[in-house]
């Protein structure tokens, strides 16, 4: 439900939003909810639930970019890992390693110096990160399945190592997989958040709910009322991403689906015969 209110917003605040995001009353900053302002105004003015709507669908660009990448490069770099070349692939895992100790905020500020702060920043500080992470925690069912008895025959048989790949490694890493990505999801929002806070991430004028947040944050003590939203917001959207992920887990993993587990069991006898 959370999730698909997301989207509607998202979509609806492409043609509408209560008030438009460049009107400002300077009369009336800071101000209380009201009829007119249902989640009242900012320091500028400026309406705050016409803010958070068009930042819906910003923050919810940055969540399926991020995704994307994570996935993709993750892959690859999976794909490194389970190469026939040992040395290759262990030199794989021990550069996978040494590059996941760097914290995505310090590839935020590496990448901000030349590009600025963009969502691009954000996506690509994060993906690399959020890659790296996939691909490590994915690796060990991967090295199983890759080191199977049906994969050994499949190659020896004359299948492709891609072919390989896409029909025996990636099914059985999926459930893996759309945990992670279902968290990396949850945290680019959060991410989003404390890179604008930092000037780092979001560009200034641009709707999303990092920027409302950092925004507030500055006067909490005079107007705590204007941080809730926001905040309230993200927390929502984050634990909703994270029941999502388990969801669909569970509806991938053949160990907790007793129907999909006869269903592989069916397609590999077919297969082995």
């Amino acid at each position: 439900m959370v999730l698909g209110l997301w989207l509607a917003v998202a979509a609806v605040s492409l043609f509408w939003t209560p008030w438009s995001l460049w009107w400002t009353d300077g009369y009336h900053v800071w101000q209380k909810p009201s009829p007119s302002h249902i989640l009242g105004t900012d320091g500028t003015g400026a309406d705050v639930l016409s803010w958070l709507m068009a930042g819906s669908r910003t923050n919810l660009l940055i969540c399926v970019l991020t995704v994307l990448v994570t996935a993709v490069f993750g892959l690859l770099l999976l794909v490194a890992m389970l190469a026939r070349t040992a040395l290759f692939a262990q030199t794989s895992v021990v550069v996978i390693d040494a590059l996941i100790s760097l914290p995505t905020v310090l590839i935020a500020l590496i990448l901000a110096v030349p590009f600025g702060p963009s969502v691009a920043v954000i996506v690509a500080a994060c993906g690399f990160g959020y890659g790296l992470n996939l691909a490590r925690i994915a690796r060990p069912q991967a090295m199983l399945v890759a080191r199977s008895g049906y994969v050994e025959s499949a190659l020896s048989n004359g299948a492709s190592a891609a072919s390989v790949f896409v029909r025996h490694v990636i099914p059985n890493i999926m459930p893996i997989a759309m945990v992670q990505l279902s968290i990396s999801a949850g945290t680019v929002i959060l991410a989003e958040s404390g890179l604008t806070y930092l000037g780092i991430g979001v560009q200034s004028g641009v709707p999303s709910w990092g920027h409302s947040l950092a925004t507030s944050v500055t006067f909490i003590n005079v107007y705590p009322i204007t941080v809730v939203w926001p905040g309230l917001i993200i927390t929502c959207v984050v634990l909703a991403l994270n029941v999502f992920g388990d969801a669909l887990r569970d509806c991938a993993d053949p160990l907790s689906n007793p129907e999909l587990r006869a269903v592989r069991v069916r397609r590999e006898a077919r297969e082995g015969e």
